[in-house]
């Protein structure tokens, strides 16, 4: 298909670019009718949808090779831990960190911020880690709960205090108050690289500089990043970053953290049992290196396998091209959205320095209300406060419709959720 990109928008002739239509092709679901009409779906900053490649790889592995990993010595113990092992590999590549050991399985996103937020203590014997009163953490004010939930908890147990970044009229963080918010006392500086519900990117180089100025660590949730555009992190000069496999094409149960080597082995282990330990005696165990050390019990082998086949899928389109070709969606649905009389876009107003997660509100309708009519015309939107309800409390609203894209999302699909918001402008009058 072809882009009509807006007036004003740069148009590259060599710009990185796939065929959508082929894309489509491999993933099942949109074979599918909603209400009787063509599948739209808009709803990838929730959760993404599965090509066949990766339903695959889960079938295929239980069908095949199924057994626990680094276990047994027998042929499929082998062959799942060669797989699981594998899918670490190539996902420390795909993130850009200089060792699969820097790569822990987790559940979600969610764990692994619990997971580094476990490590700090006032009793840690590692003074990066050792938190108490008068010690501080940063977030800010456009997080996932999963982003300030953790750290209020980590507050409340050790009596450190909780400062955050606000957010500007336009939806980016203020960062007027950089080197005051962040300062001496400062242990760790923890945000959203590309907001779930703003769609804003983050610019972070300032912010983690100041942190390691004042010997803060640096974590970057980037559960919306990772999956639409290229991740280094020896580039970020981070210390954390998270991620989760469900909104990249991959298996739900299955997300990751990385994190510098170094660091990973001087925090304790989040959980105890089988496969973290390097020696257990009734009176004392040791603990293994990391990542194995964060991975207690039986891991979700399968999930990280078809986390694997998604890393593969998404390398063979090339994440430039598929930042591009979000960046052309966004700057459609942006010219577009602006068309329907009273509509209101919160975030960033141009395709620049944000993604294509756009939130909005029309007139004083309820998002709920919208969303259920755009189903009946089987568009699919998110609606509600998105897990970040201080963002929503910024901006003054209870609730936001949201529709986000991805590497299958076309220009018809845009088009379809504009005239199904002319029809709820309709019924409501």
């Amino acid at each position: 298909m072809t882009l009509t990109i807006p007036a004003g928008m740069p148009q590259y002739d060599d710009a990185p670019r796939f065929d959508v239509e082929k894309v489509r092709a491999d993933f099942p679901i949109f074979g599918r009718a909603v209400n009787g009409q063509p599948l739209v779906y808009l709803d990838s900053a929730n959760t993404s949808q599965k090509p066949q490649q990766v339903i695959d790889a889960l079938a295929v592995h239980y069908a095949l090779h199924n057994a626990n990993v680094s276990r047994s010595v027998h042929t499929l113990g082998t062959e799942a831990t060669e797989a699981y092992e594998d899918a670490r590999a190539k996902i420390a590549n795909f993130v850009g960190a200089p060792s699969p050991d820097e790569i822990v399985f987790v559940k979600n996103s969610s764990e692994a911020i619990n997971l580094v937020a476990y490590a700090f203590s006032p009793r840690s014997e590692d003074d990066r880690f050792r938190i108490g009163p008068g010690d501080e953490i940063v977030i800010s004010e456009m997080e996932h709960h999963s982003n300030i939930v953790p750290w209020q908890m980590l507050a409340e147990r050790t009596g450190a205090t909780l400062r955050w970044f606000g957010v500007t009229d336009q939806g980016r963080l203020d960062l007027s108050n950089l080197d005051e918010l962040v300062n001496e006392r400062t242990k760790i500086v923890s945000i959203v690289h590309m907001s779930n519900i703003l769609g804003t990117v983050n610019a972070t180089s300032r912010i983690t500089k100041r942190a390691h100025e004042v010997g803060a660590l640096m974590m970057l949730d980037a559960s919306q990043s990772v999956p639409h555009l290229p991740m280094d992190v020896v580039a970020y000069d981070v210390d954390f970053i998270a991620f989760t496999g469900h909104k990249m094409l991959g298996p739900t149960g299955i997300g990751c953290l990385w994190g510098r080597g170094e660091l990973l082995n001087a925090m304790p282990p989040f959980l105890g049992g089988g496969s973290m330990i390097e020696t257990v005696t009734m009176e004392k165990t040791t603990y293994a290196a990391a990542p194995a050390r964060f991975e207690a019990g039986t891991p979700p082998i399968a999930e990280a396998i078809a986390l694997g086949a998604a890393v593969d899928y998404l390398t063979n389109l090339g994440m430039d091209a598929v930042l591009w070709h979000e960046k052309e969606l966004t700057a459609y649905a942006l010219d577009a959205l602006v068309t329907v009389p009273g509509l209101k876009i919160y975030g960033p107003q141009i395709p620049v320095g944000r993604g294509g997660t756009i939130s909005f509100s029309l007139g004083d309708i309820h998002p709920h209300d919208v969303g259920q009519i755009l189903d009946a015309d089987g568009v699919q939107v998110r609606v509600g406060h998105h897990c970040a309800k201080p963002t929503c409390a910024r901006f003054g609203v209870p609730a936001m419709t949201r529709a986000s894209f991805y590497v299958y999302t076309t220009t018809e699909e845009i088009d379809a959720l504009v005239r199904g918001l002319e029809k709820v402008r309709k019924v409501f009058g």
